[in-house]
């Protein structure tokens, strides 16, 4: 029996809505043929943005999209993507495939894009192979509301008024990719590109800092060091995969409960390294002003078979489905210093949440747990105490069960939780402290299969469900979760 307590009159601060934020590179087909296909393709679409993934991304209640990259964004020169599009001069994106862009999604594409579905925009600068004065300038063409050569280009390209860019990341994985840069130069140069970065009018920038590649806790101990004074927020970049090879990830599809185990076994360490990083930021920063920014986390396998293995194209089973649900239960739990989180890749890349070709799209069961999830978007964190037992396998245990709370604005208490093991039930005992309730219902995401999975000829494989199989009386909420299940609860 797992016993879970809710301490339902303890709300301390907000789950901020950033942390069910998404990224889209340029990589593979996340923008071209996954978000735009243009302003003649036969496919449904505004100003060249396809409709039906437009939709699915409103229903999904998406709250902010990363882009350009990425390794993508420490090669890309804004001004190639602005202007009439016959005159953008072609790019070979060397990260991805090498295939040639025709950078016909750019910075005014990409600010419709997220008018279209709702989100803000965060947009990442490049460092590596750009300049502090084309980082200034791109600033200053996108939010300045006077009179310079950046606003009067910005109109001349149709855009009179200044856009709202909160988000601004400057560099991305510049201890990599984007530079191969030590821990200390990255400092100095987040400093000095920092500076460029300026707020015009109203319009004031996050600045987040380019922070370290999972357990790299010297990096963040540098950084904030150095440069946490200047920075709103500091990235963090953790994948999961099932094996501690690189060079063969395993088969998104294809695998056994043993790559299942070790798969939600290595998400669970993304609670130790916010426990971790935190800890260090709190010594530089105790009043946490400083924002943990995980925007790069998921799974990470091998790409299907016949496809460009630059293009990260991966299926999406229900291991990936309680992947995202335990990780957006440790994101809630850390809310007081996680402020935003954005999986790798919102389309047709990695842990997508929609996959599409030609003109079909498909819902992937990531994309269902982030839509079922979305009530935990600013609502106030509720903290929880679970005992539970252990999920073994082999010699080997992980915890069961892992959960997250919050109350909304309305008083509704909503409670989710994740059976990771694949062959055994859940029983589970909610103590519900501080609040009285009185009524019950939930949605449940599961199926009989690890690989259960949903494609252009099964769309609705996996798919959300009303679930029956929680109960409350006198305070007490009793749940009996299926194997391999996602679960969250409304609670009145």
């Amino acid at each position: 029996m797992t016993k879970i307590i809710v301490n339902g009159d303890v709300k301390k601060h907000r789950i901020s809505k950033n942390i069910y934020g998404h990224f889209s590179e340029h990589l593979g087909r996340c923008i071209y043929e996954g978000i735009w296909v243009g302003e003649d393709s036969k496919i449904p679409n505004t100003d060249g943005i396809r409709n039906d993934v437009v939709k699915a991304l409103r229903e999904m209640k998406i709250p902010v999209l990363r882009w350009p990259g990425g390794c993508f964004a420490d090669e890309y020169h804004w001004m190639d993507g602005i202007g009439p599009k016959e005159k953008r001069p072609k790019m070979v994106n060397t990260h991805w495939g090498g295939v040639v862009e025709n950078n016909h999604f750019g910075t005014h594409e990409f600010m419709r894009l997220c008018e279209l579905i709702g989100a803000e925009p965060y947009i990442c600068g490049n460092v590596g192979s750009g300049t502090v004065y084309e980082m200034q300038q791109w600033i200053e063409y996108m939010t300045f509301d006077g009179e310079s050569p950046m606003s009067n280009l910005r109109r001349a390209n149709g855009r009179e008024e200044p856009w709202k860019l909160t988000y601004f990341g400057i560099g991305n994985e510049n201890w990599g990719c984007g530079g191969n840069m030590r821990p200390e130069y990255y400092a100095d140069e987040f400093r000095r590109y920092a500076t460029y970065v300026r707020n015009f009018g109203g319009n004031w920038i996050y600045k987040i800092a380019c922070g370290p590649s999972s357990n790299d806790y010297r990096w963040t101990e540098v950084l904030m060091r150095e440069a946490g004074h200047m920075m709103n927020g500091l990235s963090l970049h953790h994948y999961t995969i099932p094996t501690s090879n690189w060079n063969n990830k395993g088969s998104a599809t294809r695998f056994d409960e043993k790559e299942w185990f070790s798969t939600l076994k290595n998400t669970l360490v993304m609670d130790e390294l916010i426990t971790r990083h935190s800890a260090i930021m709190d010594q530089y920063d105790p009043k946490k002003r400083v924002g943990l920014i995980v925007d790069e986390w998921g799974t990470w396998y091998n790409v299907e078979e016949g496809t460009n293995p630059g293009f990260l194209y991966q299926q999406n089973t229900m291991r990936d489905a309680l992947v995202a649900g335990i990780n957006l239960n440790i994101f809630n739990n850390h809310s007081d210093r996680v402020r935003m989180a954005n999986i790798a890749q919102l389309v047709n890349v990695l842990q997508a949440v929609i996959l599409t070709e030609g003109d079909k799209m498909i819902l992937t069961p990531t994309y269902h747990v982030f839509s079922m999830y979305s009530v935990h978007q600013d609502a106030l964190h509720v903290p929880v105490n679970i005992e539970c037992p252990e999920y073994t396998y082999g010699l080997e245990s992980i915890p069961q069960v892992s959960a997250s709370a919050s109350v909304d604005e309305s008083g509704k208490l909503h409670i989710s939780l994740c059976n990771l093991n694949p062959r055994e039930n859940a029983e589970v005992s909610c103590d519900l402290r501080g609040i009285r309730c009185s009524e019950v219902s939930g949605t449940i995401l599961t199926s009989d299969a690890m690989n259960a999975h949903n494609t252009f000829a099964e769309p609705d494989r996996v798919r959300p469900a009303a679930f029956a199989g929680a109960v409350l009386k006198n305070n007490e909420l009793t749940v009996d979760m299926p194997p391999m299940s996602v679960i969250v609860l409304e609670i009145k």
